[in-house]
């Protein structure tokens, strides 16, 4: 009698789930003929690896709406993109700074709210910020601060400041951020500025202090972060809060920290360039992002901070609890956020950042006073064969 019922259960469970299967496949919704191109940063979405959900495979599920997908490293390269022509993206996520920017630019569309509803779940506090004061233009992804990454192996010493990045100890073991703003705030909180100053000097101060660290510095990188320090290459290196999902929780030698000097307090956003002709497809992919249960799910996989409390409902509870995710309040009494900086302040800003990389004014001009020479020399052997050849013929 036993054995019958268990195969009736079998049966039952099999024909029930059948009928649940046939359900979802009613539920899937036929496709719209429409693609819309998201911009993001690496590693920035969940994507179905680890048991996470595939966010984009469910927001075409439920939408009909194809997404192709592509990633960038850097605010500076989203924004040659953008500023170069001819990039064709609905949905972009900035950070702060780069709002702003692009905002005064005329890049972004204004953002109909109508079609956002799920906007309402973003709390206060996260609403009319600095980079977008009437938030027309942006809706909250994540936040987050940043903190600098070191391993235990090879670093017995409790790291607690910025100047770790300047010991020769460490020297060609260390990395740093290859972007200017986030290289250029670790140094201004050395010297303790304000990470918007608009004074030159202050700039140039900044910059000298980063070349002399530039002699220890094994790689300027982005995402390059976690391989490296996965593997024991390099030993210590800044980077957003948010990744200690994957190299703290994943490492039990990799520490992180927020330097006693103070640190940068981001947000990222996501946008809607001008240029996008598929304006409300677009704002159906902000809504789908925003609703608690998938901005949950999805910042249960990338690791970074939620702008929405209703989202922490379906988040790992050790997540939420996490000290390093949702610093506390003297931690973020010590932060400062970017703005967007004045035309002539960024130029000198891109010119110093130049020089960083090439190891200051003297070696550039050394650089191309060697290609000078090669040129001179091409130029005088081109000019001796000419007259060879012409004395030849004649």
């Amino acid at each position: 009698m036993k054995r019958l019922f268990s195969c009736l259960t079998v049966f039952l469970l099999a024909a029930f789930c059948g009928i649940a299967a046939l359900g979802a496949e009613e539920e899937k919704a036929p496709s719209r003929g429409v693609t819309i191109n998201v911009y993001n940063w690496g590693e920035y979405i969940a994507n179905g690896t680890d048991e996470s959900m595939d966010v984009n495979a469910e927001f075409t599920r439920r939408t009909g709406i194809q997404v192709n997908y592509t990633t960038f490293d850097s605010n500076e390269s989203l924004y040659s993109k953008l500023a170069g022509g001819g990039a064709d993206y609905d949905i972009i996520i900035p950070s702060d700074y780069m709002i702003s920017k692009l905002i005064d630019q005329g890049m972004l569309a204004e953002l109909d709210f109508s079609n956002i509803p799920n906007f309402q779940y973003i709390d206060e506090e996260f609403r009319n910020p600095d980079y977008d004061p009437e938030n027309k233009f942006s809706v909250p992804y994540t936040w987050g601060v940043v903190g600098l990454f070191y391993n235990t192996d090879y670093i017995e010493e409790e790291i607690t400041s910025w100047s770790a990045l300047w010991d020769d100890r460490y020297a060609g073991k260390m990395l740093m951020f290859d972007n200017p703003r986030d290289s250029f705030a670790i140094a201004q909180f050395r010297l303790g500025q304000s990470l918007n100053t608009t004074d030159p000097e202050d700039w140039k101060a900044a910059a000298e202090l980063l070349k002399q660290q530039k002699p220890l510095v094994q790689a300027y990188v982005m995402d390059q972060i976690f391989d490296k320090m996965e593997s024991g290459e390099a030993w210590l290196g800044p980077y957003y809060s948010g990744d200690a999902a994957i190299l703290v929780e994943n490492n039990d030698n990799i520490k992180f920290v927020v330097p006693e000097e103070g640190t940068n307090y981001f947000v990222d956003g996501i946008c809607i360039p001008a240029t996008s002709n598929r304006k409300e497809e677009a704002e159906e992919y902000i809504d789908f992002l925003c609703d608690p249960e998938i901005a949950g799910a999805n910042m249960d996989y990338i690791g970074y901070s939620t702008p929405e409390t209703a989202a922490k409902e379906y988040m790992d509870e050790e997540m939420v609890n996490s000290p390093i995710h949702y610093p506390d309040v003297e931690t973020l009494a010590r932060t400062q956020v970017f703005i967007n900086l004045p035309d002539d302040t960024s130029k000198l800003v891109d010119k110093l950042w130049a020089e960083v990389k090439m190891g200051g004014p003297g070696e550039s001009a050394v650089l191309v006073a060697i290609i000078l020479g090669f040129l001179a020399v091409y130029v005088a052997i081109v000019i001796y064969k000419r007259r060879k050849f012409k004395r030849e013929m004649s």
